[in-house]
């Protein structure tokens, strides 16, 4: 190759670089001396590293990267510390903010839409906060703490669609709060709730609209259309369990067939010939071991006898709950759905834990609220 080839081509690319279109995010953060800042871009696929730097004393920081043709949507990080914000075209982004604090202490400038994402972002993690506080909540049991968290989100919910999504679903801030989660959940359910789908399709229209034949429109609309298929699906199943019902009515009994604590599966059918107590519990709260040991003291006075104890943990911890029954001596089965069980339903259990007696012939005698002397019934049982 010539020389003159040589800088013609070098020519040709530094003018393809100069026509790339740039986008820039600034600014600076105190407290972070030494901290790796990360430049992140939340793709479809999942977070990837766009660029990082080693934070000096000052806490400045400067990245440029391509700019795309519709909005994307990237984030600041320093180890669990985050900063959301949406690039729209060409702009500079400016965020000033303090570690260790910084997802909730930071100003964010150059874009409207970073603004809302920002205070989207901050309600988000004061629910996830509201959330803890009831789940650590030695007072609180773990069916009213449930129930109570769940009312909060679907409060939150409700917000974020009237005030934000229905509002503007054009906006970029509209994507973002589509995908927000509280744990590993995402607080708007694309798979099963009509309405929360029918908020996936108001922005994928909209992004139709405004970016046609964008990727993240074309996966909301995957999204929604998969989801209401899913819809249809779960009305079959509320079908299924009135027919389930209405047979169980008939046989007296509804079978659980879980996988137990050592891998094999177990039928509540399957004890028949024996008196069985039926227990639901929920190894993570704090009443736990109580309970444990008077199931012990239980199975210990009547097993003998011909009692058999089937209890169905709720934990969605499987290992936890492996670890917290190796050494129970009963039958001990884990239901992957966890609160959400479809058994729950069956057996209209309203509080956790519960128990139920059945007998020999596997019939369903009496729940929990109906027995005054487990001890007594048991006996009579046997």
């Amino acid at each position: 190759m010539t020389l003159r080839t040589l800088l013609f081509t070098f020519t040709i690319a530094a003018l393809a670089s100069c026509g790339k279109q740039k986008f820039t995010v600034e600014g600076e953060i105190a407290n972070a001396k030494d901290s790796i800042l990360f430049l992140e871009n939340i793709s479809l696929e999942g977070p990837k590293t766009v660029d990082s730097l080693k934070l000096s004393d000052d806490g400045k920081f400067s990245f440029s990267a391509d700019a795309t043709d519709a909005p994307e949507f990237y984030r600041l990080r320093i180890a669990d510390q985050i900063v959301n914000i949406a690039i729209d075209s060409t702009e500079t982004i400016t965020v000033k903010g303090t570690y260790p604090a910084l997802a909730t202490n930071y100003t964010i400038e150059g874009s409207e839409q970073c603004k809302i994402i920002q205070e989207l972002a901050y309600k988000q993690i004061a629910l996830q906060q509201q959330a803890i506080v009831i789940q650590q909540s030695p007072e609180i049991s773990y069916q009213k703490g449930a129930d109570s968290i769940q009312a909060m989100v679907n409060t939150y919910k409700e917000d974020i669609k009237k005030n934000y999504i229905f509002k503007h679903p054009d906006y970029t801030s509209s994507y973002f709060a589509l995908f927000q989660a509280i744990g590993n959940s995402l607080i708007l359910n694309p798979r099963e709730n009509e309405a929360d789908i029918k908020a996936f399709a108001a922005v994928a229209t909209s992004w139709d609209t405004k970016y046609p034949n964008s990727i993240r429109g074309e996966n909301l609309h995957n999204i929604a259309i998969e989801g209401m298929k899913n819809v249809r699906i779960v009305r079959q199943k509320i079908a299924n369990t009135q027919n389930t019902l209405q047979k169980a009515e008939a046989a007296n009994l509804i079978d659980i067939t879980l996988t137990d604590n050592k891998g094999k599966q177990q039928s509540l059918t399957s004890l028949k010939g024996k008196v069985v107590l039926l227990d639901f519990h929920v190894f993570s709260t704090q009443e736990s071991t109580k309970r444990i040991m008077q199931m012990r003291d239980i199975y210990d006075k009547y097993h003998d006898m011909g009692l058999e104890i089937f209890q169905v943990s709720l934990d969605p911890d499987q290992h936890f709950w492996k670890t917290q029954t190796d050494a129970l001596p009963w039958i001990s089965v884990n239901d992957p759905d966890g609160i959400n069980s479809r058994t729950l339903l069956l057996y209209n259990v309203q509080s956790i834990p519960t128990f139920f007696l059945i007998n020999k012939k596997n019939e369903l005698v009496k729940r929990d609220s109906q027995i005054k002397d487990l001890d007594a019934e048991i006996k009579m049982l046997l």
